[in-house]
């Protein structure tokens, strides 16, 4: 598909750390954060005004998944628009909490593991035609996935060495890995998401037309801080579906343990370490993925039509095999989140006159990921330039409260006609209801809509009886 959805969804690891005796676990933390979306949606889940929907999520996470994006500069915008209203959410959780004489901070973490070794995950989707075929697509899509992370993981830090096979602490010295989540995933695809995590979530919810569409559940990937990393991983992955499902250029790499090659490629910072395929051959994490890059290449060449971001997307892919062939990273510390979180780690590291054990340093490779712009070190680090950006604050300011131009801004539409009107509603992805009003609720099953007839008429009716009953988007949210 040349068209297609995108969308992500990232849970955030929340702490509060108190300065003085006391503690307050996650759970009210969370309570503490979502209390204006509640005040102002009645909901801990919630639809906002620009498409997207902010929820909180089993075990206490905060989770935002973007609107619908049919380009994928909007959905990098759309990603980092999600960063900022939890962070505006977080600033003021903390100032209450501050008031109440509970001292501290609050801490919400894009990244996907904790201390007590607990994973959450950054899942993306991807809409699919119905027609092809999901067996073999998943097939030829896992090798890619497993290897994918070399270019687009967000690093990981082990005091102790790599987990131990039973999930335990390693035993050994400490070490650092591409992948975060890849020590928590151990299928290929399977319709579970938390009892025994795969690549690929097999659910079948479309959220479209289910006789024309199916969603692509990925829930292997890194939450990624860098906008170029975020943006290669959707970008890379896209270019590798169009091509499964045009039956062109691809080998069949099949793995023979989906699970430990995901775990010996994380954890092999040279790339070179083999891993077993079904039919007896062994491939490297550097093979396979110059072996997808190359077919890419050929592919949008021979194909005559791409993306405006595919020729950066393919150079930094190639960048970054490079930098990991020769073990220097100085070409992309600036795009790929696990080279620029190296790059501080070994530095600090060397300042320090220790090795990745030392406290300071899985210190720092946890506030690498606080989304909060002035303590946060991603943000450091993209002030003094030593972190590329691919939108600019202004657009993504705006996507905050305007939706992309895909069904979302139907649904954005929608939330703030009824909410003008004071009317009270139901939306998800595909219904748009008037509660008490049925002649006001529709569903629209495409994706790319921006208008439809009907549900434009609703809008007109309700703006017209606008009444502003409810409380608007408040200045936080």
């Amino acid at each position: 598909m040349q068209r297609r959805i995108f969308g992500i969804e990232t849970e955030f690891g929340i702490r509060y750390s108190m300065s003085s005796l006391g503690h307050l676990g996650p759970e009210e933390a969370a309570r503490k954060l979502f209390r204006p979306v509640v005040e102002w949606g009645r909901s801990s889940n919630v639809f906002l005004e620009n498409g997207s929907r902010l929820y909180l999520d089993v075990g206490s996470h905060p989770e935002y998944a973007t609107a619908e994006c049919s380009d994928l500069t909007d959905l990098v915008r759309q990603d980092k628009a999600g960063e900022r209203l939890f962070e505006k959410l977080a600033v003021q959780a903390e100032d209450a909490l501050n008031q109440q004489g509970m001292k501290g901070k609050l801490h919400l973490f894009k990244n996907n593991a904790d201390s007590a070794g607990n994973s959450f995950g950054s899942h993306e989707n991807y809409l699919l035609s119905r027609k092809a075929e999901f067996s073999r697509l998943v097939r030829f899509l896992v090798p890619f996935l497993v290897s994918r992370q070399l270019v687009v993981g967000a690093g990981r830090v082990h005091p102790t060495g790599p987990p131990q096979t039973n999930g335990a602490p390693g035993d050994g010295e400490a070490t650092y890995s591409f992948s975060q989540r890849a020590d928590y995933v151990w299928e290929a695809a399977s319709s579970a998401t938390t009892r025994s995590r795969p690549l690929i979530n097999t659910r079948d919810e479309p959220h479209a037309d289910a006789s024309l569409y199916r969603r692509l559940h990925v829930i292997v990937g890194d939450s990624n801080m860098s906008e170029t990393t975020t943006l290669a991983r959707a970008g890379m992955t896209d270019i590798i579906l169009r091509m499964i499902e045009d039956h062109q250029g691809l080998e069949d790499l099949e793995l023979a343990n989906t699970g430990q090659a995901l775990r010996t490629l994380s954890h092999d910072m040279t790339g070179r370490t083999p891993v077993d395929l079904k039919d007896g051959r062994h491939m490297s994490g550097l093979e396979l993925q110059w072996h997808y890059l190359d077919a890419a290449s050929k592919y949008i060449d021979d194909a005559g039509s791409s993306r405006p971001e595919t020729e950066y997307i393919l150079d930094l892919w190639e960048r970054t095999l490079d930098a990991i062939e020769i073990q220097d990273t100085s070409s992309i510390d600036t795009e790929i989140d696990w080279a620029i979180k190296k790059k501080l780690l070994d530095r600090s590291a060397d300042k320090l006159g220790t090795d990745y054990a030392h406290a300071r340093i899985a210190q720092l490779d946890l506030a690498y990921h606080d989304i909060k712009r002035d303590r946060g070190v991603y943000y450091l680090l993209e002030r003094k330039g030593l972190a590329r950006r691919w939108v600019d604050e202004e657009s993504v300011t705006q996507a905050q409260s305007e939706p992309p131009r895909t069904r979302a801004a139907l649904r954005g539409r929608f939330i703030e006609a009824a909410r003008g009107a004071g009317l009270d509603y139901t939306v998800d992805w595909v219904h748009y209801k008037i509660n008490q009003q049925l002649a006001l609720s529709h569903v629209c099953q495409d994706p790319f809509a921006t208008t439809d007839e009907d549900i434009e008429e609703s809008i007109r009716v309700m703006r017209g009886a606008t009444r502003r009953a409810q409380p608007a988007m408040p200045p936080l949210i």
